[in-house]
This record gives C-alpha cells, structure tokens and sequence, in this order.
C-alpha cells in the first residue's frame, strides 16, 4: 500500500463519549471502543505500507487489551488541538482537519475510514454496517470492498448464521456530507446490546474488526483505478 493515504477518525471524544451503557456496574463509552479499534486499523495499515492519520488520538491511550475501558476526556483532534463542546463545531473541527491535509496531499491516493458505535434499544443488536457518500464511486467501492470482507469472514466463522450488515449511502450525515477524500462510515455494533458487547468489549474480538477492516481496504486499494 505504498503511496495510499488513510485518515481515520473514531467518533466522539473530549468532552463528548458518545453512546453510553453500564455494564458490570460500570459505565462503557463509544468513544473508548471506536479509538480502540481505530488504532488498531491504523497498526494494520502502517504494517502494510500506508501513511496513517489518527484524527482524534488520545495523548496516554494506546491499545488497550482490557474489556471494560476507562474513560477520560483528554481526546484531541489532530495534531494537537482541543475538541468543542459544541457539537457542531467538533464535527467541522474533523471536516476542516481532514479536507487541509487531502488538499495538501492532492493527487495521491487517499481514502478516509470513521468508526463509530451505534447506540439502539438494548433488545436489537446489529451487524457491523457501512456507508458511504451517494454520489462517490470510489466510497461506494471502499465500503463495499470491506463489506464483501466481512461477508465471507462470518460465512468462514459463522457459517450458521446470516450475516445481516449492509451498506448503503447516507449523504446526510454531516462528516459524510463535507469531507474530501472517498470515505466509508463503520457502525460497529449497539453498544446497548448484549449479543453486540461480546463483539465490542472483547479485545480479540476488536482486534478481529481491526484485521477485517484492514483487509476490505486492502481489496478495495487492489481494485482501484
């Protein structure tokens, strides 16, 4: 993957955890478990040759192998800079971050990767499910390259259960709105959902997400123009 430029983006962070859920009496946040697994796409990536920019990193946070991860609000936003209160602002903070450093990159290739956990009522899990940007054929293929991905690693794994994840566009959301580079959206799982905790909780199994990911963006790298 020499030359490929990747910016990932865990959601939430600072001030803001994101979806939250107590387990064991204690309190889990999005925010913890997206880094998580975004550090560990980006190891992926980095062992395959990509340039990787953690957008929101954590200053004392790295890998973490433990099911229940502590929470603080030390995030920042790349390089080093404090994340808003204000919702709004934070997003456009990721969106301005972003957008400079692709136009500084302009003409090389490069793909943006968010990772969020999504929060329902605690009787519905989900599979992990993508989107991308309705009018971007590059996106489309990224999201759907990591799709295909997860496809066949549950027909592989789970051959007894459908694999019910799916991806589609959803222009609406903001950072899918106004951000540059071709990108995918990830929710991984209901954070509320006990079938969905084993998934998000369980270092192997974050790490499991980070591998799958890494190789649907590795197929979609393969394919590209």
């Amino acid at each position: 993957m020499q030359g490929a430029i990747y910016y990932l983006i865990s959601g939430h962070g600072g001030p803001d955890p994101g979806a939250i859920e107590k387990y064991e009496g204690k309190i889990i946040a999005e925010d913890e478990y997206a880094y998580d697994i975004t550090l560990r796409l980006a190891k992926e990536l980095i062992s395959h040759g990509a340039k990787t920019y953690i957008i929101i990193r954590d200053p004392n946070d790295g890998i973490r192998d433990q099911r229940v991860l502590e929470i603080d609000r030390d995030e920042v936003a790349y390089p080093n800079e404090e994340i808003p209160l204000n919702q709004l602002l934070r997003l456009k903070q990721r969106v301005d971050v972003v957008n400079k450093l692709y136009l500084e990159n302009s003409g090389k290739y490069q793909r943006l990767i968010v990772t969020h956990v999504d929060s329902r009522s605690r009787g519905q899990n989900i599979d992990v499910f993508f989107y991308h940007h309705e009018n971007s054929k590059n996106g489309k293929r990224l999201a759907e390259s990591i799709h295909e991905t997860f496809l066949k690693k549950y027909r592989q794994y789970q051959p007894n259960r459908n694999y019910e994840g799916t991806f589609a566009d959803r222009s609406g959301l903001y950072l899918v709105k106004n951000t540059l580079p071709a990108m995918a959206y990830i929710e991984i799982g209901n954070i509320k959902s006990k079938k969905d905790q084993k998934r998000i909780l369980d270092p192997d199994n974050r790490q499991a997400l980070a591998k799958w990911i890494s190789e649907g963006v590795l197929l979609d790298f393969d394919n590209r123009n």
